[in-house]
């Protein structure tokens, strides 16, 4: 059984949308891109490249794998290289219906239903499964129960629309189920940085 973490950049309300940039993601008319950018640290740095020295492959939605197959294979030598050697390592599972051909190497489809494919997905053998971003599909499986951890990063900032980790609220399945708090820590530009586990 591979566990499912789901990673991400978020602010105070709750936005993951575009954090790395302008023009990361705009859809819906987002033009808030770029709010982590601001508060970036070392402290936070070597938090995520502890989780890239992991065994991991990657579970993406159509959209996040677009943004991020149009910059990670092509970073070189950068101070974000290692982060994109590890992802260019993984294998990359992008739940999609319409996306047919993929040029980012180590990429596989899942087709169909998303929630039936990422459960086979979740039995079979293999490292943990990253999930970034990919707020629609985040959607999905947090309904199906089928995250098992949650990693964040929580910025001092409040932007008040843009994709969320719960744009509708916690699902009510979820709603008093026992999570486990896991090494809080905090940077020294007040990033939070927050595991929380399933029990």
């Amino acid at each position: 059984m591979r566990k499912i973490i789901s990673l991400n950049h978020v602010t105070l309300d709750g936005v993951i949308q575009s954090g790395g940039g302008p023009l990361e993601d705009p859809t819906g008319g987002f033009t808030e891109g770029g709010w982590q950018v601001p508060f970036r640290d070392p402290a936070s740095g070597k938090a995520v490249a502890e989780l890239m020295s992991r065994d991991f492959d990657l579970l993406l939605g159509r959209r996040t794998y677009e943004i991020w197959a149009a910059f990670w294979p092509h970073v070189g030598d950068t101070p974000y290289a290692g982060i994109a050697k590890a992802f260019n390592r993984a294998t990359k599972y992008v739940a999609t219906n319409t996306l047919t051909s993929f040029d980012w190497v180590n990429t596989q489809r899942l087709a169909g239903d998303a929630v039936e494919e990422v459960s086979c997905l979740k039995a079979s053998d293999g490292p943990e499964l990253h999930l970034w971003g990919s707020s629609n599909l985040l959607q999905s499986l947090l309904a199906a129960q089928l995250v098992d951890e949650f990693r964040l990063w929580i910025y001092p900032v409040v932007i008040g629309h843009g994709k969320r980790t719960h744009p509708g609220g916690v699902p009510h399945h979820n709603q008093g189920r026992p999570h486990e708090h896991l090494s809080p820590r905090r940077s020294a530009r007040k990033v939070a940085a927050s595991t929380g586990q399933s029990e």
